[in-house]
């Protein structure tokens, strides 16, 4: 058997989830904390963009979108499904996000949504030293982390808030709201799933 990354079973599970995903609006999925996004327009990251839901919102409350995503069967589905102007669509990943670094551009607002518990712990450490770097000052960085059985074919890691918050903190980001909350998905809620909902601001 192949060893698991990051972005196993994304790939072959590429259908069901432009079902899911695309089903629930992301203005319901963001609503806690939709009060600490930045004023539009805002150049904005999203890391892990999945099927282009969420860049397309972000889009259509008027920031521009570089919209980042690793697996093809998503990222060129997604950018046929949203093709909005603002949006760029960029191959990279995590940890290193060596493509998105080679831009040389800083973002006012960076969307991790349910992609940080993918990464191993000396992963995680290096992603956030890049993340740091791509942050402009006061800028502010929103990531959920996901607690719960996980999926055949996926690999995943409980990564509780304090530490995401601890490794944070060293490179300039301060924690600005820290939450616990369970899953909206019928399905994710039935199986005991819960989120921990996070959003730091680099220091000015």
């Amino acid at each position: 058997m192949a060893e698991l990354t990051s972005t196993s079973g994304y790939a072959e599970e590429a259908d069901d989830l432009f079902v899911r995903y695309e089903a629930r609006a992301a203005s319901e999925t963001h609503a806690h904390w939709r009060h600490l996004f930045p004023e539009p327009p805002v150049r904005t990251l999203d890391i892990g963009a999945g099927t282009g839901r969420d860049a397309a919102w972000f889009a259509s409350l008027g920031h521009t979108v570089l919209a980042v995503e690793p697996v093809a069967a998503l990222r060129l589905r997604a950018a046929k499904l949203h093709p909005e102007p603002e949006i760029t669509w960029l191959e990279d990943i995590l940890p290193d996000l060596t493509n998105t670094r080679a831009r040389e551009e800083v973002f006012g607002m960076v969307m991790m949504n349910a992609v940080w518990m993918h990464l191993t712990k000396d992963e995680r450490a290096t992603g956030m030293e890049r993340i740091s770097t791509l942050l402009a000052p006061g800028a502010r960085l929103f990531m959920s982390l996901r607690h719960g059985p996980i999926p055949d074919g996926r690999r995943m890691f409980d990564v509780t808030g304090e530490e995401t918050i601890a490794l944070a903190a060293a490179h300039g980001l301060q924690s600005i709201s820290h939450i616990r909350k369970t899953s909206i998905m019928a399905e994710n809620k039935a199986r005991g799933v819960e989120w921990t909902a996070l959003v730091f601001e680099k220091a000015t």
